[in-house]
């Protein structure tokens, strides 16, 4: 998750400027711009934008940018993509929104197409396998990244160490769904800001006059009822037409919820799409779930674009009637629809209302609240991964009683541990440390750590040492 102080420094003094309404060609070729460098992650993209925008073209004053990330932040989904978004809005209007947004995500959604296409037609192959190892391997140091940065910035106090350790252990030792997970921490948020336990969040900021923006009721229920039908008119005509039980359908219904549950940005919703795709569903392995994160971060737009590599994954490999590869492309556009339309519904509905959202206190105490919960799940997820990346077979459920009365177990605990711990892979322990030395301790760039560690990958394959 991206801090606001991350993007607020700037060598070139500001303008005193609040908005600059520039062409719409313009502004087209500007976000053209940012959607091609996107690439590393939220902290990276924003920090794309806030040069491209504030810095290069200033048609955006620092305050109101900041302005824009914070509301963003508070929203489910992929908070880069909804600020630039809600930058388009208020540039060019919804056109300059939807564009903002929708190019943005456009570059990933074809490169990730595409990746899966190949993925999917070669994967068996010795240079694929090769180069996939690599990625995980990689992939493993750069969520241990993730999971530090955003503890250095959210767990400050001890009731927010107490919500990640809690949350960790709910999603890692009980299967607690998700979505409960941040309703719970939501919860708790709220009653320590009345108490005034939990504190402030020093990344938040006050917003001045500039800022307000001022909404007509009729027009934001028309804006609501517009989307909710782009949202969901698609997914009841696949039912319709299909069946209800058709894998495509499902698929809608599934990313659906996780849009909404999306808070604390891709690293978050990992934990709960895998439990759900991989445990729940069957539509694929741990280790493909491993893949499509791998490919995700090779391309530019948001690391959220995992979830279409699952979806083109399930449809590919439960096709129906359908040639595997057209049922993949299908399963792709509805997890991309499904996952992105709600995003744009949540800037354009809610941006209006920014002023009076910010300034209720026990929302922020609630957010505060679910981001140290988020650093929990993470952390689950970087478990989940490395596990699964060092071992060679798969994992085992060990199940332990917990709460015990009269003799009889109420509550268990499990736990995926590896099957035979002799599996060990020493070759992927190895790589797996160098890409860690060389992202944390070095600090290298995250594409020459990928490269370095697909190249790797690929050498060791061809040598069969993997």
């Amino acid at each position: 998750m991206a801090s606001a102080n991350q993007v607020t420094a700037s060598s070139n003094a500001q303008p005193e400027v609040d908005l600059q309404r520039p062409p719409l060609q313009s502004a087209l070729r500007a976000w053209g711009e940012v959607a091609l460098l996107s690439f590393g992650g939220p902290t990276a993209q924003i920090s794309v934008m806030h040069r491209v925008i504030v810095e290069e073209r200033r048609w955006v004053a620092e305050d109101r940018f900041l302005h824009a990330l914070n509301f963003c932040m508070l929203l489910p989904g992929p908070e880069a993509q909804q600020l630039a978004t809600y930058l388009g809005w208020l540039l060019n209007g919804r056109i300059g929104g939807l564009l903002a947004g929708g190019l943005f995500i456009l570059p990933g959604a074809v490169a990730i197409l595409i990746l899966s296409l190949i993925y999917a037609t070669w994967q068996k192959t010795v240079a694929v396998e090769g180069v996939m190892f690599g990625l995980k391997c990689a992939i493993v140091a750069v969520i241990a990244q993730a999971v530090i940065r955003i503890g250095r910035k959210v767990l400050k106090t001890r009731l927010s160490v107490m919500l990640m350790a809690a949350a960790f252990a709910a999603i890692f030792f009980f299967h607690i769904p998700f979505p409960a997970i941040i309703f719970t921490a939501a919860i708790i948020g709220m009653i320590a800001g009345r108490m005034a336990v939990l504190g402030k969040n020093d990344d938040r900021v006050e917003l001045d006059q500039h800022s307000q923006i001022h909404a007509n009721a009729r027009t934001q229920l028309l804006t609501l009822a517009v989307f909710l039908t782009l949202w969901f008119g698609p997914l009841l005509l696949l039912g319709v037409t299909l069946g209800w039980d058709h894998l495509l359908v499902q698929e809608g219904w599934f990313f659906s919820k996780a849009a909404v549950v999306t808070f604390g940005g891709a690293y978050a919703v990992l934990p709960y799409v895998g439990q759900q795709a991989v445990e729940r569903f069957g539509w694929l392995t741990a280790g493909q779930m491993q893949d499509g994160l791998g490919l995700a971060e090779t391309t530019p737009g948001p690391l959220i674009m995992v979830v279409q590599f699952v979806g083109f994954v399930a449809a590919y490999q439960n096709p129906g009637a359908l040639p595997p590869w057209l049922a993949g492309v299908f399963g792709s556009l509805v997890t991309v629809w499904m996952t992105f339309v709600p995003s744009f519904m949540w800037v354009f509905v809610g941006a209006p209302y920014v002023e009076k959202l910010r300034r209720i206190p026990q929302l922020s105490s609630a957010l505060t609240a679910i981001t140290a919960a988020v650093v929990g799940v993470v952390l689950n997820l970087a478990v989940w991964f490395t596990l699964n990346t060092l071992f060679r077979g798969e994992l085992k459920e060990v199940s332990q009683p917990f709460l015990v009365i009269d003799g009889q177990t109420w509550i268990a605990a499990h736990s995926l541990l590896p099957r035979d711990w002799s599996e060990f892979s020493w070759i992927a322990g190895g790589l797996t440390a160098v890409s860690a030395v060389l992202l944390l301790r070095l600090k290298w760039n995250l594409f020459a750590v990928l490269a370095l560690s697909l190249a790797a990958g690929l050498l060791l394959s061809i040598l069969a040492l993997t």
